[in-house]
């Protein structure tokens, strides 16, 4: 029996007869309120950096103007390349000893049998979820040179070394703080590599470490570039010890953060610079990330999905 249907019924029942349609009505949804979420923010730093400063008042979902030179103000005002090169060294330099040092451990926990590997492998993830403000005044103590480490006869006391504003003061905890996950990707990609090659390698004259080098880690790209790739995203935003570790001056290795906060004055703050500075210090880790996609999408699935 024909009866008359409103739009919504119509769907519904062309929905039950093909469920596919609604899946697909899902994903169109979904994926609207993703984009919107994520692109919004930065449409709106767009917006408030073409607007002149003098018209931000009453700025809207449009630029009020059209002021691009902000994007060039943003280097004259402060030194803001050097705050961009200081992270760009200090993510390096923490990428390239967390990917040391957690290969090592990686392959110990990855590959190698010896009691109380599990619970020591929960003992180093759950360090990574100590709030960093319970190492606050250790580290500052330790890297303004506050600290006994030695005490000689006839030498007298040895004190820390004063590494307050130098890089060290920041790449030592940064290590520390994002090795944990690093450890866990990368034990859990040596894992699945099979003895056979390691032990190809090893008649070979080749040691331990020259398996992991030269074997294990080239057969682990995707681990590697996926703790790589989060350990550099990490140390570029972190925030917390380089405000209180370095005095925020470009010279003495503050990092970009320290720049963009650079330009709020005594009375007034320049928050079109902001923004610009917001979207260029974005720039080198979009780079990264669109460049690197495919290997941290495999990383992060490869070590679920592999037998």
């Amino acid at each position: 029996m024909a009866t008359d249907q409103g739009p919504y019924e119509r769907w519904v029942s062309s929905a039950i007869q093909n469920p596919q349609k609604v899946y697909r009505a899902l994903f169109v949804v979904v994926t609207v309120f993703f984009l919107f979420t994520t692109l919004f923010p930065f449409y709106w730093l767009l917006v408030l950096a073409l607007t002149p400063a003098d018209r931000l008042a009453d700025v809207g979902l449009a630029p009020n103007g059209f002021n691009p030179e902000a994007f060039l103000t943003v280097f004259q005002t402060v030194p803001f390349h050097w705050y961009m090169f200081n992270s760009l060294v200090l993510g390096l330099l923490t990428t390239l000893v967390v990917l040391v040092l957690a290969s090592l451990a990686g392959y110990v926990f990855g590959r190698l049998e010896f009691p109380g590997r599990t619970p020591l492998m929960l003992l180093v993830l759950a360090i990574s979820y100590f709030p960093p403000a319970a190492f606050l005044l250790p580290l500052f103590r330790l890297f303004t040179g506050n600290v006994t480490v030695l005490t000689l006869p006839g030498v007298g006391q040895i004190q820390s070394p004063m590494l307050f504003n130098t890089p060290g003061a920041l790449v030592l905890p940064y290590s520390a703080l994002f090795m944990p996950l690093s450890i866990f990707i990368l034990a859990t990609f040596y894992r699945q590599i099979p003895d056979g090659l390691e032990k190809a390698a090893r008649v070979e004259g080749t040691t331990r470490l020259g398996a992991l080098f030269r074997v294990i880690m080239p057969l682990s790209a995707p681990g590697v570039a996926t703790a790589g790739v989060l350990t550099f995203i990490s140390v570029y935003n972190e925030f917390f010890f380089a405000f209180l570790l370095t005095d925020g001056q470009a010279r003495n290795w503050a990092p970009i953060v320290w720049g963009i906060l650079g330009f709020q004055g005594q009375y007034a703050d320049l928050y079109n610079l902001m923004a610009a500075a917001s979207i260029i210090g974005v720039l080198p880790v979009a780079i990264l990330v669109v460049v690197a996609q495919e290997k941290i999408v495999s990383g992060l699935t490869a070590g679920a999905l592999k037998e």
